[in-house]
């Protein structure tokens, strides 16, 4: 039997000649019958030559589907009689297709990621062709979807030894495809365990999660995976989806976190799953122990907790001083302080709330403005700004006679009466105190910072700053906008060439020169 000469590796013209052979063995393969040992000495050769030989077995497979080569009617027979050579070669080749499938998946599991990656587009490839050309009777239905091929492919992509990012970016391609996407939540809740899974699953279960959209019914009709042209019927069933979701979702919140995977539970569950939830309720106790942890942790679930205050009428009598705790130094080295800025506009924004509990919020952000980054300093200025606006009667915090005036300058803020340690804002004194923390930062060495300290000498604006522009426009964002408004200032090259060769000064110009005579 012919074998196939797999490429050394770092051997340019092997790997050309090993494709070309792979490429004549396919071709003969598929032009007749009598060279099918071919196939066998391709999928034999496979563990050696790798990618390659994923593509030639992937162009072979596929024109296969497409010409129903590998299409077997089940029938009953009656009496026992030899099957016709036909039979058998439809058995065989499908013997080998799933011989394949089950070297894909073993790919996808242990080895380097150029062939995991390989191998699941391929997976995906034959998927989506079996779908529109099945190899068995699909009875009268007009639409047919590979469940058994999706199932075990997800269940490789959930490894609990591996972390599969990249695979999973790869197969979040194909949700974009309506069926592959409803099909993609029902094989869901069989593969999630309710007992303690790894870490490692429980990451690429929540990574898979937060990757797959849940589009509405309203949305226009999209691309199908397996459509067959013509004859597709197709139904999204929202229902089904949602509750697939929930399902999948209740067994996820029984399991142990560690607070990486606490962080990351929560970004899924705020920007993914919560609108979709059938009871958001049912988190609160989840939402309330996570707000009790420190950084991020905390914050997120503040913003969880504020959801189900303003959206299903959750009460929390203590959310202010849980609030008024987090604005602690270290929330401007944390990667989410953006998040309890606006999260804070937001609580914040009632003119209904007492003056006392606004001042304590009001002073705080002012005095951590003297240990603040320059630009957080912008955004708590207009923030002060805008609790100044919705309560008028904190007007007199802006020059109190008897509070907090500074009289010594290597002791500032000596004699304020602002208890900055207390927990509870209403027992912290801001109503006795002054903003002498903003008359400071007018003294500021950045200008924009000095600049726009001096609202709170001028009359204040009658409409309240938007937090959410000014957040857009801090940190690493401004900075991009920086380079992007500046790139084209670079200069490549400070002399323009004369030879097309070398600049001038360079040694190899005077031979270009010698040459060039």
């Amino acid at each position: 039997m012919a074998t196939v000469d797999c490429p050394h590796p770092g051997d340019p013209q092997a790997i050309r000649m090993s494709s070309k052979q792979l490429r004549h063995k396919a071709q003969e393969f598929l032009a007749s019958r009598k060279h099918a040992n071919n196939l066998v000495d391709i999928i034999n050769q496979l563990d050696d030559c790798g990618t390659l030989g994923i593509l030639t077995l992937e162009t072979i497979f596929l024109e296969l589907l497409k010409r129903g080569d590998m299409y077997l009617e089940r029938t009953i027979s009656l009496t026992i009689s030899e099957p016709s050579p036909e039979v058998r070669y439809t058995t065989w080749l499908r013997n080998c297709y799933e011989e394949l499938w089950e070297k894909l998946l073993s790919f996808i599991s242990v080895s380097r990621p150029s062939l995991q990656l390989q191998s699941l587009s391929t997976c995906l490839k034959l998927l989506s062709q079996e779908g529109k050309t099945p190899t068995e009777p699909t009875g009268d239905l007009s639409y047919y979807f590979p469940l058994h091929r999706l199932k075990p492919l997800l269940m490789r992509l959930l490894s609990p030894d591996r972390d599969n990012a990249s695979l999973l970016s790869r197969f979040q391609e194909i949700t974009t495809y309506r069926d592959a996407l409803y099909y993609t939540w029902k094989s869901l809740p069989p593969l999630t365990p309710k007992r303690q899974p790894p870490d490692l699953f429980i990451k690429n279960l929540l990574d898979l999660i937060d990757k797959i959209p849940l589009p509405t019914e309203d949305e226009p009709p999209q691309e199908l995976l397996c459509g067959r042209e013509g004859t597709c019927t197709f139904t999204w069933d929202q229902q089904s989806v949602r509750r697939t979701l929930n399902k999948t979702w209740s067994c996820i919140m029984h399991w142990e976190l560690s607070p990486q995977l606490h962080k990351h539970l929560l970004i899924v569950l705020l920007e993914r799953i919560m609108p979709h939830l059938e009871k958001p309720v049912l988190l609160t106790d989840f939402l309330m122990d996570s707000l009790d942890a420190d950084g991020p942790i905390g914050l997120l679930a503040l913003q969880g907790v504020f959801l189900l205050v303003t959206k299903h009428n959750l009460e929390y009598p203590n959310i202010f001083t849980k609030l008024y705790s987090m604005f602690e130094p270290e929330i401007f080295h944390t990667k989410y302080k953006a998040r309890l800025f606006y999260l804070s506009d937001l609580f914040l924004s009632s003119t209904h709330l007492p003056e006392a509990l606004v001042a304590a919020f009001a002073k705080r952000l002012a005095r951590l403005t003297l240990v603040a980054p320059p630009e957080d300093i912008l955004i708590i200025l207009l923030f002060v700004g805008n609790l100044l606006l919705r309560h008028p009667g904190l007007k007199r915090l802006i020059d109190h006679p008897k509070g907090g005036i500074v009289c010594d300058t290597d002791n500032p803020g000596v004699g304020d009466p602002f208890l900055m340690e207390e927990r509870d804002p209403l027992l912290s004194n801001a109503l006795s105190s002054s903003l002498w923390e903003i008359k400071a930062l007018q003294f500021h060495i950045l200008p924009t910072v000095a600049t726009a300290a001096r609202f709170i000498n001028d009359p204040l604006p009658s409409v309240e700053y938007d937090m959410a522009s000014a957040l857009e426009r801090t940190g690493g964002q401004l900075f991009d906008k920086e380079i992007k408004n500046r790139v084209r200032d670079i200069m490549l090259t400070f002399e323009r060439p004369s030879l097309g060769v070398a600049n001038k000064g360079e040694r190899l110009a005077q031979y270009w020169q010698l040459t060039m005579r």
